[in-house]
């Protein structure tokens, strides 16, 4: 039968996952805290609600009575959660997981100090006064993030003393939700960052993606690429970690587990209970199954008999310059004159500096220099611009 899936936020990842869906002939109703994002405009029903307000967020579980609540953002009644999964709703990948990995502090508390995982030095501060602490505690440069947050917003670099106060502003600025608490974090000298996408499942095993390299600008992606090449052992190690914080967490559904790697090993860094954006590289056909589908297979009890590496690919952002509405874009042509390549327009309806509006994809045959299908990526992005009329 059919089933009625419920969208809590409606972003570029919750519209391919949207897709995905109605693909295997399901209902989705998709939800946002503003008209027409991305998911709404591919989804059956949409509501537009704060998603913080849990009377709100009552509200439409009780109207719509979905069989499953698939959570997109960090800024959401997640405590409501757990009485949703008494009445039977399944909420992905299960209430306790969206709680903990919703707010950094419950996630990187369970993977340091219960599961004993090796992570960056960290504190907490909930003012000015306990950032300086928490700074002088965890040592110069680190970095500044808000407990709960996305896409790098609010995110920021100490590296002085008189960054403090600047690092503070910006942190309550970018975060979401109500929580003025951040973590603070030792900075971690890596040569490499991945994103092991890591699939749970109702019965069978856990599966692992190829590891997908990436590289951030101010917290946020700007290119991935799939396959990432590592040491098989730091590969191994990855999997058991990724194993591990993810059977603490329960529930099926595909998680962007993060990660270092430093001269002197593996460091936990991240995870998110969805489609992780540096993901967006498996829409160039890299693997038999992209991440959405993954996600989708996984959530709905059905079979994932593989996961199979096809290609080499690469994504690349494509980025607003200022706030506008109602954008346009140009270079489009130029930028899918080669084999291999392809663009995805998110139809975000306003813009803002820096806001993701789109990425561009590349691929290549298995044996292909990775780094060389990352620059067409990279190449094609710069093509496309977003011509707006100003706010």
């Amino acid at each position: 039968m059919p089933k009625k899936i419920m969208l809590l936020g409606s972003g570029e990842l919750g519209k391919e996952f949207v897709i995905a869906a109605k693909r295997l002939g399901h209902h989705v109703i998709a939800v946002d805290s503003y008209n027409d994002a991305p998911a709404q405009q591919v989804a059956d029903e949409r509501e537009v609600i704060d998603m913080l307000d849990g009377t709100a967020l009552d509200a439409i579980v009780a109207r719509h009575q979905p069989d499953l609540i698939v959570p997109e953002i960090e800024a959401i009644r997640t405590e409501r959660f757990y009485d949703y999964e008494k009445r039977g709703i399944q909420v992905v990948p299960s209430a306790r997981a969206a709680n903990f990995t919703m707010n950094r502090k419950a996630i990187r508390d369970l993977a340091s100090k219960e599961l004993g995982l090796r992570t960056a030095k960290y504190a907490y501060a909930a003012s000015r006064e306990e950032l300086e602490a928490a700074v002088m505690e965890v040592g110069i440069p680190c970095v500044v993030k808000p407990l709960m947050s996305s896409s790098g917003k609010g995110q920021s670099t100490i590296k002085a003393s008189s960054d403090i106060e600047r690092a503070w502003s910006y942190s309550q600025s970018g975060k979401r939700g109500d929580i003025a608490e951040v973590i603070v974090e030792s900075f971690v000298h890596f040569h490499t960052e991945i994103t092991l996408l890591t699939v749970t499942q109702k019965s069978g095993t856990t599966l692992f993606c190829p590891p997908i390299g990436h590289r951030q600008e101010r917290g946020d992606y700007q290119e991935s690429w799939q396959p990432c090449l590592i040491d098989e052992a730091a590969l191994r190690e990855a999997e058991g970690i990724a194993d591990k914080v993810t059977r603490a967490l329960t529930g099926a559904g595909i998680w962007g587990v993060e990660f270092f790697l430093a001269d002197d090993g593996l460091y936990f860094s991240e995870l998110s209970p969805r489609p992780h954006d540096t993901g967006m590289v498996t829409l160039a056909g890299t693997q038999n199954l992209s991440e959405f589908e993954l996600h989708v297979r996984a959530i709905l009890g059905l079979p994932i008999p593989e996961i199979t590496l096809l290609r080499v690919g690469a994504s690349a952002v494509i980025l607003a310059e200022k706030e506008g509405r109602n954008p346009n874009y140009t270079g489009l042509e130029e930028a899918l004159q080669e084999a291999g390549t392809d663009i995805r327009i998110f139809g975000k309806p306003t813009t803002r500096p820096y806001r993701r509006m789109g990425v561009t994809l590349a691929s290549g045959e298995l044996g292909s220099e990775v780094n060389l299908v990352k620059e067409k990526a990279i190449a094609n992005a710069k093509k496309v611009k977003v011509v707006n009329r100003e706010l």
